[in-house]
């Protein structure tokens, strides 16, 4: 039996379900294919806060405690460990406990490069790093920019699969970025049927989100905000019927941005509210009709190829997905369950037609995600390409 060790963050996205799902689904993934697996976080004393985000001690703070809860829910209390000030403190597994498990591990699962601990790096057979910020991470590493963590790795992966392909300008910094589909654990995600009418286009994120425009090669590129902007108006221009939601991270000082969103005819949840734990987040999913979404500037301008971990959720569960194209279109079949835009009029169409053949659309978003995102393969064939048996 394979040992694999994935770092990445929980308790760093506090009362984000949609970011925790992102981890525990390379967890209970690797487990189904017959892995030994362990989770092991970083975190700093500056993250840890209260329920009011006010700093708080490490042993207090509501990260620990939302890393906790959602270690218990999944069954990986035993097996998970939260390590405060490089171990000095920690929650779950000791320090030592993880050392002597990366001793053993077959590999080590960097998702965003999240483990920089050399003792528990140096340990492991194998390291592969997990891009999930493709045209930010290659961008800034070639800029030289502290905080890449690219370095010490044996594979590297990106869901940015146009990575190194002709056309997409996203330099490679010499490394072989090998595409990789954000997998989902299949049984985890069971189709739904939407709840109630009418037709509920949904979907959860943060108006700025963590990082600002990039410059490259002489141009900049934007970020979510900008892209949201162009296709405010969406609501009004289809005609559907149809209701358009967003459980939307948004600051105060973006309020011109959220009146402006409420006048076009947006409805906007907190997501605090409607998805901070995993379940929660499962039960937005389930209870919406489809996904509309967007994408930072710089993966639709690069044609990165970029596929979001939350849109294959949405799939999975039997939701069509209206998304603005990425170069995704390029890699999987599009038209009915996935309906890729570039404009607010393409967008307007297409949520006109998943709406006038729902059931359709419903049905080949599930085979979509059975066909190109079920862990079972993903996962199985991400093994062999770094060499790893189960």
């Amino acid at each position: 039996m394979a040992t694999v060790l994935v770092g990445g963050a929980v308790a760093n996205k506090c009362l984000n379900g949609g970011e925790a799902w992102v981890r525990l689904s390379w967890l209970l993934g690797l487990q189904r294919l017959g892995c030994q697996v362990f989770f092991v976080e970083q975190i700093d004393s500056a993250t840890c806060v209260d329920e009011e985000g006010r700093p708080a001690p490490f042993e207090t703070s509501l990260n620990r405690r939302y890393f906790d809860d959602v270690m218990r829910e999944f069954g990986l209390t035993g097996s998970a460990a939260l390590l405060h000030d490089h171990g000095k403190q920690t929650s779950g597994l000791t320090l030592q406990e993880v050392l002597d498990v990366a001793g053993e591990a077959d590999l080590l699962v960097n998702v965003s490069g999240h483990i920089d601990l050399e003792p528990v790096m140096a340990r492991v057979r194998s390291r592969a790093f997990i891009d999930l910020d493709p045209g930010f991470t290659q961008i800034w590493h070639e800029q030289g920019l502290a905080g890449t963590r690219l370095g010490g790795h044996d594979h590297y992966f990106t869901v940015g699969e146009n990575i190194g392909k002709p056309g997409c300008p996203i330099p490679t910094g010499g490394l072989d970025w090998r595409p990789l589909p954000p997998p989902v654990v299949l049984e985890e995600w069971p189709a739904t049927p939407p709840r109630g009418n009418p037709l509920r286009f949904t979907t959860v994120g943060a108006w700025r989100g963590s990082f600002g425009p990039v410059e490259h090669d002489g141009r900049t590129y934007g970020v979510k905000v900008h892209e949201f902007r162009k296709v405010i108006e969406l609501p009004q221009r289809a005609d559907t019927g149809a209701e358009f939601e967003i459980a939307l991270d948004i600051h105060p000082a973006d309020a011109r941005d959220r009146d402006a969103l409420l006048a076009s005819g947006w409805a906007l949840v907190d997501p605090r509210a409607e998805a901070s734990g995993p379940d929660e987040f499962r039960r937005y999913v389930s209870r919406s009709g489809a996904e509309f979404s967007v994408a930072q500037g710089i993966y639709v301008d690069t044609g990165s190829g970029w596929f979001s971990d939350r849109t294959v959720k949405y799939l999975a569960a039997g939701k069509p997905a209206l998304v603005q194209d990425t170069g995704f279109s390029e890699n999987y079949p599009v038209g009915e369950g996935l309906v890729p835009f570039s404009t607010v009029e393409e967008a307007a169409r297409g949520a006109e037609r998943i709406a006038s053949d729902y059931e359709t659309h419903a049905q080949a978003a599930r085979a979509l995600a059975e066909q190109h995102f079920d862990s079972d393969k993903v996962l199985a064939r991400f093994l062999e390409q770094v060499g790893v048996t189960p």
